[in-house]
């Protein structure tokens, strides 16, 4: 991994942290909808500790229970640990407005990306950016109640 790469992780690591903990602090009122999308914490088994994650994201795509993720980490060129984690084990929870559910995630299909896509940058064009800056095709997560 290179310089730049382990620097980028830690300034997602601390974002990350920062956000979690300024939901908390304020009663879910400040960061519950960044950029306008409802902010989730993922909760996920890392595939090689088998530990509790979680990581904070928004989601750009909620319709009634399915929830959409955007596997983009910011336009890099490698896929985002969580995302390894749920591939992995895809029975999952999401906490959203302070409730925690039992979901199971999956990637999208190409078709339902292909369908899902304009709906996500619609949400935020930032993500259209992260697409345009790397090679990889970047995934969307369908989560659903299990």
């Amino acid at each position: 991994m290179s310089l730049q790469q382990s620097l980028a992780d830690i300034s997602l690591k601390a974002m990350n942290k920062t956000h979690r903990m300024i939901l908390r602090l304020s009663g879910e009122r400040i960061l519950s909808s960044p950029f306008g999308m409802p902010a989730v914490e993922l909760h996920t088994v890392g595939r090689k500790s088998g530990r509790p994650r979680s990581t904070m994201l928004a989601a750009p795509v909620v319709d009634d229970d399915r929830v959409v993720l955007v596997a983009s980490k910011g336009g890099d060129d490698r896929d985002p640990d969580w995302y390894g984690n749920l591939v992995a084990h895809s029975e999952i929870e999401l906490t959203m407005s302070g409730k925690r559910r039992p979901m199971r995630a999956r990637p999208a299909t190409t078709e339902e990306k292909d369908e899902l896509w304009p709906r996500v940058v619609a949400a935020y064009k930032g993500y259209g950016g992260y697409q345009r800056r790397t090679e990889r095709d970047i995934p969307l997560v369908i989560c659903e109640p299990r």
